[in-house]
């Protein structure tokens, strides 16, 4: 994987803030956090793309339905019992 050098410009209270994420030990430069910080970024836009994407399926599913709960009760202790 190649590596490609980026110039930021942050405030002083960013930079503060990204000294103070290295002086806790968990990352070894600037670069290390800024990378973890595009990681984290990734995930929760796959996630939201994910929340999305079952949002458009339940709306475009049908009409809904009243819930029955005891169905609902029913089907997860059948599932806790499979699983055990």
């Amino acid at each position: 994987m190649g590596m490609h050098r980026k110039t930021i410009t942050l405030t002083e209270q960013q930079d503060s803030w990204v000294k103070d994420q290295i002086e806790t030990g968990q990352f070894g430069n600037d670069s290390e956090y800024i990378r973890h910080l595009i990681r984290e970024d990734q995930r929760a836009q796959r996630r939201l793309a994910t929340l999305r994407d079952a949002l458009i399926a339940g709306e475009s599913s049908g009409e809904s339905r009243p819930l029955d709960m005891a169905s609902i009760k029913a089907l997860g202790r059948e599932r806790v019992k499979a699983a055990e």
